[in-house]
C-alpha cells in the first residue's frame, strides 16, 4: 500500500522582502513546493526515527528548506509534527458488498495487511507516545483513529438498519472488539495476522 506523505498544501504563502516583485503564481508555485518538501522530510523521518528522533535542523537539512522558512509556516515543532503525523496513515475505503460478514470481513483484511506491511505503522507506537503528553497530539491521534474505525461504524450501522444486527447494538464496542485484538496482535502479543485469526475474530464478534 502506498503511504499518504505529501498532501495537497493550500495554505496561504507568508510573502518576505526578498520576495517583492515576484508574480503571485510563481510565489504559490514556490511555497507549495517548499511545503510539500518540508512534509516528506518529515514524514520520513518519522518512520525512521520515531517522532522523538526528528529534529527541525535534520528537516531543513534533509529537504533543503532553510529553517527560518520551516519556522514561518510551522512556528513550532510540534505543529510541523502534527501536520506530517495527520498525513501518515492509508486511509480505508467503505465496502458495500451487501451483507455485514463479507463488509466486514473486506475491512478487517485491509487493515490486517495495513498493519502488516506499511510503512506508517513503525511511527503509530510514538504517535501514541507523544500524544500521551502533548494535547495537540492528542486530538490528531483522535482524528487518525477515527479514520481506522470510522469505516468500520459505517457498515455496521447499515448492517443494524437491514436487521442483520440487533437494533441495540453497541457501535463502538463491536469496532473495538475487531479492531482490537489486531492492534494487540501486531504490538503486544507480535503474533502473525493469519487470516485464520482474522475470520476467528470476526466469528467472535459477529457471529
Amino acid at each position: 500500500m502506498r503511504n499518504k506523505t505529501s498532501p495537497d498544501l493550500s495554505a496561504a504563502p507568508s510573502i518576505t522582502p526578498g520576495d517583492a516583485g515576484q508574480p503571485a503564481d510563481i510565489m504559490d508555485e514556490r511555497v507549495r513546493r517548499s511545503r510539500a518538501a518540508v512534509l516528506t522530510a518529515t514524514a520520513e523521518l518519522l518512520f525512521e526515527r520515531g517522532y522523538s528522533g526528528v529534529s527541525v535542523d535534520e528537516i531543513s537539512r534533509r529537504s533543503g528548506v532553510a529553517k527560518t522558512t520551516i519556522y514561518r509556516h510551522w512556528p513550532a515543532r510540534t505543529d510541523l509534527l502534527r501536520d506530517a503525523c495527520a498525513n501518515i496513515g492509508t486511509p480505508q475505503t467503505t465496502p458495500d458488498l451487501g451483507s455485514l460478514r463479507a463488509d466486514i470481513a473486506a475491512l478487517m483484511a485491509a487493515l490486517g495487511e495495513a498493519l502488516t506491511t506499511a510503512r506508517w505503522t513503525s511511527v503509530l507506537p510514538s504517535i501514541i507516545d507523544a500524544g500521551e503528553r502533548a494535547p495537540e497530539m492528542a486530538d490528531m491521534y483522535r482524528r487518525l483513529q477515527q479514520g481506522y474505525s470510522a469505516p468500520f461504524e459505517t457498515v455496521i450501522r447499515r448492517g443494524i438498519a437491514r436487521g442483520e444486527l440487533p437494533a441495540d447494538t453497541d457501535v463502538a464496542a463491536l469496532v473495538a472488539a475487531l479492531i482490537g485484538p489486531l492492534f494487540y496482535r501486531r504490538w503486544f502479543s507480535r503474533e502473525p495476522l493469519t487470516e485464520g485469526f482474522v475470520r476467528e475474530i470476526i466469528r467472535l464478534a459477529v457471529g
